[in-house]
């Protein structure tokens, strides 16, 4: 692979984990067991029977997680905690065998690609479990899931468009982001307010005498 399309590879796998870090696992190991893409050294690991049938069994399970709104904001946060890891440690892994400055820096700036975009996708998530209706979470679920397949293919097969689509996103990440924060403290001091009105439990109240 030549540096480009090395970078595009890597920074790729850095934005996708911070959406589905199982599919991402899922779609570079099919890809370099396929011969689509040569894997770099560092992440021809993610080809074995092993690591692909754990990553499938651990999508599975959070596919059905994440279109269950009651549970899907559980699963974002505990996921915070997986996302911009796997998604630091993939891209830098993409990046191994370029120079060691570069692979640090790679490393970097895919976990905060992850970040931004779980970020992003735990913001809509949210704003969307405040709806009656489940429906919204679902499509979103599956629209995340597209998303992060559809920057790997752009990012193994033309990496010239995929910096393209990286620009466009991290403008739409910076202007989400500051909207879902204002949204979302609304609705938190919505929330706080409205159960501070409805004053303590009725068992807790002093005695009226």
């Amino acid at each position: 692979m030549d540096t480009l399309s090395t970078l595009a590879l890597s920074l790729g796998a850095g934005w996708a984990s911070g959406l589905n870090p199982y599919a991402t696992v899922l779609v570079l190991g099919l890809a370099g067991l396929s011969g689509l893409v040569g894997l770099p050294a560092d992440l021809q690991v993610l080809q074995s029977p092993w690591v692909l049938g754990a990553a499938g069994v651990l999508y599975a399970i959070n596919f059905f997680a994440d279109k269950v709104p009651a549970v899907d904001s559980v699963n974002d946060f505990i996921h915070t905690f997986l996302r911009v890891p796997a998604g630091a440690v993939l891209a830098a892994a993409a990046a191994g065998q370029l120079d060691p400055t570069v692979t640090v820096i790679a490393g970097l700036v895919g976990g905060t690609l992850a970040a931004g975009a779980h970020a992003t996708k735990s913001g809509m998530r949210v704003l969307a479990n405040t709806s009656p209706e489940p429906f919204s979470n679902i499509a979103l679920s599956f629209v995340d899931d597209i998303f992060a397949v559809g920057i790997l293919w752009v990012a193994i097969k033309f990496a010239l468009i995929f910096f393209g689509l990286l620009a466009v996103g991290l403008i739409v990440m910076g202007w989400l982001l500051p909207r879902m924060i204002r949204l979302l403290a609304g609705l938190f001091r919505r929330f706080t307010g409205r159960n501070a009105r409805q004053g303590p439990p009725v068992g807790l109240q002093g005695p009226s005498w």
